[in-house]
């Protein structure tokens, strides 16, 4: 396993958030978000179909969410 992220669809990516303990996504205002316990990551964009890897890992940091979790969760 590759220590380095690939692009995911947003779908795959919401769906590995819910795995990891979050709730949602809820709608608020321009963007959705997902809740878990006191955090909110806000959501990319539903017309952006992929999350490429830059973006990807700047949601993660923000998520508290360390690569070996999220690969962990493929």
């Amino acid at each position: 396993m590759s220590d380095r992220l690939t692009p995911v669809s947003r779908r795959v990516f919401i769906q590995r958030l819910r795995r990891m303990g979050f709730d949602g996504p809820y709608s608020g205002g321009r963007h959705e978000f997902m809740l878990r316990d006191d955090r909110r990551l806000i959501l990319p964009n539903p017309h952006r179909s992929v999350v490429d890897a830059s973006l990807l890992a700047r949601l993660l940091r923000q998520a508290g969410i360390s690569r070996e979790d999220w690969q962990r969760y493929e």
